[in-house]
């Protein structure tokens, strides 16, 4: 583990020493309840990988809303035990954690949830029902009341105290086009019975599936704790397809897998551990909210380290990083590329080939391996990315540089392997060019201190014209952006930290411009919280060398994007729903605690 790095002074310089590394820290001696499980001694490439989208893993309807007539389906969350394939190194027993997963009356809770299969266009309602009744935040895994967070008991943000209240949830679409009160928002969550709610709460949903074929996920994204509720194990698979995706023949299941990948940590008796100590900030409380948090052990569909046996032939991976804050840089050990057909929200307009493939959390990618030619082969996905991405500590090779393993074992069948065809596309016609943009609005990403001497990531504006405003913001100020529906819109966002920052916009679809080195003026500020942010002067921005396009991987439709060290990366979207959305830092430790903010598409209703 490793602790951030520390936040420069004030002043204008080039922009990859707007922010700069002052060595790597020591991480805090943790307080555990108990010593960590090793992860080195865990099996690697023994425990099998389920696959999410086998037929038993698939979503049933749970009845028929009867307003609609629409499928409904009614999901609850509720606490389990998990086996992830973890055993004690002394003794070799099994070892199984609590975790909490989702299920229905017919089918009951896994972690990682069920998934959604469903067809663009067929629309259905979903109730998500909190049943952690009388389940209370394990005391490794606990909350940090000072952050801005749910708080059902509205205990006033205390310091230093255990919180023995209920859990609130919320269900987040993560890439759905979908209606504000369905989409799931961090103020929309509920304690069990819905006995407290927050202001946007929603007890039914309502999924249009109107996008084309891809891959969406569902997760929790309670405000304040999202990333304790998604470590506890509430993420799942969400799969619409469509007449053009069925045109291309592309391998179906069993040679369709989908791969969530996550890292944990994990205590000597198989349960989890989430890091809340600080000890080199005698300010910070206990339980303390760290800028990070990386786990020592790779579960991929909720295993350790397993194994996949594959015949000789082609499989499509849909590949998903639902880590809280590990980037993942992986490569094949056998020098194999993988074949890029599809990104966040939809299919390429042609395959793309690479060796490695870089996903940062929340991001996802629909991938083709062929194996033909490899009998007898055991083929391990490597990781070399760094953490914190991309200028951290590098990974350990015996256990977070290893995902998985391919053992190409199987006698082929008698389904045909088709040639990947060279238009993704044939049906849906190619990725489509946004209109013109009506404006553009800057956006400020930005590493300060709380009040507590923390490191506070944070978003913002740099916007030289709203001197009231412009600089960083915390959840809670007003709304500074509200285009209105149809919108296009491009937005630029300045990152002046030392860290590449997954940012993902809710509704939208949008399309990588370019990304450019930039420089520029920084001076303090001090936020609505208390926390010491700053302001980006706008008119002291420039730019450095050329602007670079984005990579055919990542020329499709997108909803979060890597935004990389001292540069400003320019997207550009359209803006089709009414309503309050959000965009956030996809490390879940980031958006927990500020570098989320609310937008507003439309009228801003008042008092808001």
């Amino acid at each position: 583990m490793i602790a951030r790095r520390q936040f420069l002074g004030w002043g204008g310089a080039a922009a990859t020493s707007l922010l700069v590394p002052a060595g790597l820290l020591p991480r805090s001696v943790r307080a555990q309840s108990l010593p960590l499980l090793n992860a080195v001694a865990q099996p690697k490439f023994v425990n099998p990988l389920p696959n999410p989208l086998a037929p038993s893993s698939i979503f049933m309807p749970t009845g028929i809303d009867g307003a609609t007539g629409l499928p409904l389906y009614e999901i609850s969350a509720q606490q389990i035990t998990h086996d992830a394939g973890l055993v004690d190194p002394v003794t070799g027993t099994r070892l199984r954690h609590t975790a909490w997963g989702y299920g229905t009356s017919l089918q009951p809770a896994t972690y990682p949830g069920y998934s959604f299969n469903l067809r663009s266009g067929n629309a259905v309602k979903v109730r998500y029902i909190n049943a952690l009744n009388g389940v209370q935040y394990p005391a490794d895994v606990p909350v940090d009341q000072t952050l801005d967070w749910a708080d059902p008991l509205n205990n006033g943000n205390p310091a230093n105290m255990p919180y023995t209240g209920p859990v609130p949830l919320v269900a987040h679409q993560h890439g759905g086009d979908t209606e504000s009160l369905s989409d799931g928002l961090p103020d929309a969550w509920a304690t069990p019975g819905n006995a407290q709610t927050g202001r946007l709460f929603n007890p039914l949903y309502t999924y249009d599936n109107s996008q084309e074929a891809t891959q969406l996920w569902y997760h929790d994204h309670s405000v304040g704790v999202t990333r304790l509720n998604v470590y506890m194990g509430l993420a799942g698979h969400y799969f619409i397809r469509d007449a053009n995706e069925d045109a291309l023949q592309l391998p179906q299941y069993p040679y369709e897998v989908p791969l969530l990948i996550q890292d944990r940590t994990f205590l000597a008796n198989g349960e989890l551990f989430y890091d809340h100590v600080d000890p080199a900030n005698p300010a910070a409380p206990t339980p303390t909210h760290l800028p990070e948090n990386f786990g020592d052990t790779i579960l991929v569909n909720g295993v350790a380290w397993p194994v996949l046996d594959v015949e000789p032939r082609k499989y499509r991976f849909r590949v998903l990083n639902g880590s809280d804050s590990r980037v993942y840089d992986m490569q094949l050990s056998n020098g194999m590329p993988w074949v890029q057909i599809g990104s966040d929200l939809g299919l390429l307009n042609a395959p793309v080939s690479q060796t490695t493939l870089s996903v940062a959390p929340g991001e996802r990618c629909d991938m083709i391996l062929n194996f033909a030619g490899m009998a007898g082969q055991t083929i391990i996905i490597r990781n070399n990315a760094k953490a914190p991405y991309p200028g951290g500590g590098a990974v350990d090779p015996k256990t977070t540089g290893q995902i998985m393993a391919f053992r190409v074992s199987l006698p082929l069948s008698g389904i045909p392997d088709r040639p990947i065809p060279a238009n993704l596309r044939p049906v849906s016609g190619p990725v489509p060019v946004p209109a013109a943009p009506v404006r553009t609005r800057k956006i400020l990403l930005f590493e300060g201190t709380d009040s507590r001497g923390r490191l506070q990531t944070m978003a913002g504006i740099v916007d030289n014209s709203r001197p009231t405003l412009n600089g960083t913001l915390v959840f809670a100020d007003p709304i500074t952006e509200n285009p209105q529906v149809g919108d296009t819109e491009v937005w630029e966002f300045y990152n002046t930290t030392a860290d590449a920052h997954p940012i993902h916009m809710h509704l939208v679809d949008f399309r990588i411009i370019d990304r450019q080195k930039f420089s520029g003026t920084i001076t303090p500020k001090t936020n609505s919280d208390g926390s010491l942010g700053g302001v980006l002067d706008e008119a002291s921005v420039k730019f450095r060398g050329k602007a670079r396009a984005p990579g055919a991987e990542e020329a499709g439709k997108k909803d979060t994007a890597k935004m990389f060290p001292g540069e400003v990366t320019r997207v550009i979207a359209r803006f089709n729903r009414p309503g309050e959305y959000l965009y956030h830092c996809h490390i879940l430790s980031h958006e927990d605690h500020e570098m989320m903010r609310p937008y507003f598409v439309g009228a801003i209703p008042p008092g808001r």
